[in-house]
């Protein structure tokens, strides 16, 4: 096996078979880095995570890189050319929109934004227009919009699954990519990592913000997320 790449959070590495195997870390970062631990499990309860909310994907007719889980912290996926868009996916304010635009903390997105941002940490990931993508030639305006159209979908199948374990979910994260004959699918992960997700009563956090802010333990949190996803799937 070759590694192809590194990141905060995974380790990409190609098969003898054309697959990718992802391996992912013990690590956990905040603020583009800026924050940075080494939490032993984290890399385990990320790729089970990941895993079971891809199968659960799968299920419900959203196709995505994911081939199945090989062990505890590693998956096989598909190879594809990521779209070096991040795709944000807001049903309720919370984070960066709160202080871009004035909002208040879990108003309603009625109906559910989408944002793109420009997937280059050099840049600090900036918003990005529509315009600003065909600049850059990121992506085409059919690409975009079939882009907008795919987040929305997955976000339906999202937030059902969330609310079968008794929790909101506030925003997510996610990206695409293209494989060898230019089909765009779901890839990289969905996780606590990359959602913000509050208990529907309590408001309590089941994500990263726990972290971020400083809150709680990741790994409580991320092991109480796996139990309740454990019930459902």
């Amino acid at each position: 096996m070759m590694l192809v790449y590194e990141g905060k959070a995974k380790r990409v590495y190609r098969t003898e078979d054309a697959a990718y195997r992802i391996e992912y870390k013990d690590e956990v970062t905040a603020g583009n880095g800026e924050k940075h631990d080494y939490m032993t499990g984290k890399g385990r309860l990320n790729n089970l995570i990941s895993s079971g909310i891809f199968e659960y994907m799968k299920k419900h007719g959203i196709d995505s890189h994911y081939i199945e889980r090989i062990s505890e912290t590693e998956q096989l996926v598909k190879p594809l050319d990521i779209i070096p868009l991040e795709v944000v996916v807001r049903n309720y304010a919370a984070g960066s929109i709160v202080k871009r635009l004035g909002l208040k903390t879990h108003q309603v997105m009625s109906p559910p934004l989408v944002e793109f941002f420009y997937k280059e940490d050099a840049l600090g990931d900036p918003l990005l227009t529509d315009d600003h993508i065909a600049m850059l030639n990121l992506a085409s305006v059919a690409e975009v919009a079939h882009l907008k159209e795919q987040a929305l979908k997955i976000n339906e199948v999202l937030k059902e699954m969330m609310e079968e374990m008794g929790l909101s979910l506030i925003d997510f994260k996610i990206e695409f990519g293209k494989d060898r004959d230019g089909v765009i699918m779901l890839a990289d992960e969905i996780s606590p990592d990359t959602c913000r997700i509050v208990d529907m009563e309590s408001k309590e956090n089941f994500d990263k913000d726990v972290y971020r802010n400083s809150t709680g333990s990741l790994i409580d949190t991320y092991s109480a997320f796996y139990k309740k996803m454990e019930a459902l799937i």
